[in-house]
C-alpha cells in the first residue's frame, strides 16, 4: 500500500509528479492556503505532509494528524513556521529547501535596491499621472550606486551572492555577520564591522538573516535612527526582521530616505495598509525564489524530502533539530 500524504498547495510539476508516482497524494487546488481547521483534517491519518510558509504547523496540529505521520516537508529555505522542537520530540523530521534560491534572492535583493535608489515605481506612477510633459533637471533625483556603501546584515549564501554582485557596480561593502569567517569576507572584499557601524556607514543596507527571537524587530526605531537620513532599506529574508510600524514612521518623517521591501508582516499586507501608500516605499509580493528554475528545483527537493521520509529513509536536506 502506497504511502499517504497532503500537499498544501499546488506546487509545479517538477516535484508534484514525484510525488504523485510514489504515494498517494490528497493536493489542496485553492490559490489560498487552507484554513488552519482544514489543513488539521486534512492531514489527519496521513504519513507525511509537504507545506509551505502560509501554514502554521504547531504541536497540535502534528498531534491531531496522528502517530503514524512519519515527515513534515516545506518547500522554502526557512521554517519559523513550523514548532521544529515539537517534531522532533515525536521523533517526526523536517525537510526544507536549503541553498537552492540563492541567486534568484539575490538576484531580487539587487534589482529592488537599484529600483529604489533610482526611484523606478515613482517614475512609472509619475508617467501615468500624467505628469511628465518635459524633461526636468530636479525630477525624480535618486541616489547613486558607484562610490556608495552597500551594507549587507548577514553574509551567508545570499549575503555573499549580493556582495557578488554589488562588486560589479563599484560599491564598497561593510558587514555585520557574527558567524562570517574573516577569511570569506577578505575574498569577497567585505570589511566586518560591528551592528552600529553597519546602520551609520550604510548608504543602502540589504538585510539576509534568519527570522528567530534574536532577529525579531532587530531593524527597530532606535535601529532606523542610527541610519543616514539618505540610506534605503531592502529587505529579502524576513518581514518580521523589521518592526513595520516604526519603518512606517521613519519613511514618513524622512529619517531615512526609502525601502524596498519583498517580505512584510504579515503577508499579505491589505490593500489600504498605510505602508501601500508611501511612495519611498518599494513593495513586492514576497517573489524572491520566484523564477521558473529555482521553484522548480524546489518543488523537487521539496518531494525528495518527502518520498524519503514515508519511506523511513534520511531526508536529504533535513532541517537539524534544535540545540
Amino acid at each position: 500500500m502506497r504511502p499517504s500524504v497532503f500537499v498544501s498547495r499546488v506546487i509545479p510539476e517538477a516535484g508534484l509528479s514525484l510525488v504523485r508516482a510514489h504515494c498517494e497524494a490528497d493536493i489542496w487546488p485553492e490559490v489560498m492556503p487552507p484554513p488552519y481547521q482544514v489543513l488539521q483534517e486534512r492531514l489527519r491519518g496521513k504519513d507525511g505532509l509537504l507545506c509551505t510558509l502560509n501554514d502554521r504547523i504547531d504541536a497540535a496540529l502534528i498531534d491531531s494528524a496522528g502517530p503514524q505521520l512519519k515527515v513534515i516537508s516545506q518547500m522554502a529555505v526557512g521554517y519559523d513556521n513550523i514548532d521544529v522542537r515539537a517534531a522532533h520530540a515525536r521523533g517526526i523530521p523536517i525537510g526544507n529547501t536549503p541553498g537552492v534560491l540563492t541567486d534568484a534572492t539575490a538576484d531580487l535583493a539587487f534589482a529592488l535596491l537599484l529600483c529604489a535608489a533610482r526611484r523606478l515605481v515613482e517614475g512609472i506612477e509619475y508617467i501615468r499621472a500624467g505628469r511628465w510633459i518635459t524633461w526636468e533637471p530636479m525630477a525624480l533625483l535618486g541616489g547613486d550606486l558607484s562610490g556608495a556603501t552597500l551594507g549587507i546584515l548577514g553574509l551567508g549564501r545570499i549575503g555573499q551572492a549580493v556582495a557578488r554582485r554589488a562588486r560589479g557596480f563599484d560599491l564598497r561593502l561593510i558587514a555585520c555577520s557574527p558567524d562570517a569567517s574573516p577569511e570569506d569576507a577578505l575574498k569577497l572584499g567585505v570589511e566586518l564591522v560591528s551592528f552600529d557601524e553597519l546602520l551609520r556607514q550604510s548608504d543602502y543596507l540589504t538585510i539576509h538573516v534568519p527570522l528567530n527571537p534574536q532577529t525579531r524587530h532587530l531593524i527597530d526605531a532606535a535601529a532606523l535612527k542610527q541610519m543616514k537620513p539618505s540610506a534605503i532599506l531592502v529587505n529579502t529574508s524576513r518581514g518580521g526582521v523589521v518592526d513595520q510600524p516604526a519603518l512606517i514612521e521613519a519613511l514618513r518623517n524622512g529619517v531615512i530616505a526609502g525601502a524596498a521591501l519583498d517580505v512584510t508582516d504579515p503577508e499579505p499586507l491589505p490593500a489600504d495598509h498605510p505602508l501601500l501608500s508611501l511612495p519611498n516605499a518599494v513593495v513586492v509580493p514576497h517573489i524572491g525564489s520566484a523564477s521558473r528554475r529555482t521553484r522548480d528545483h524546489m518543488a523537487r527537493m521539496a518531494a525528495e524530502n518527502l518520498i524519503a521520509g514515508v519511506s523511513g529513509q534520511p531526508l536529504p536536506h533535513a532541517v537539524p533539530p534544535p540545540g
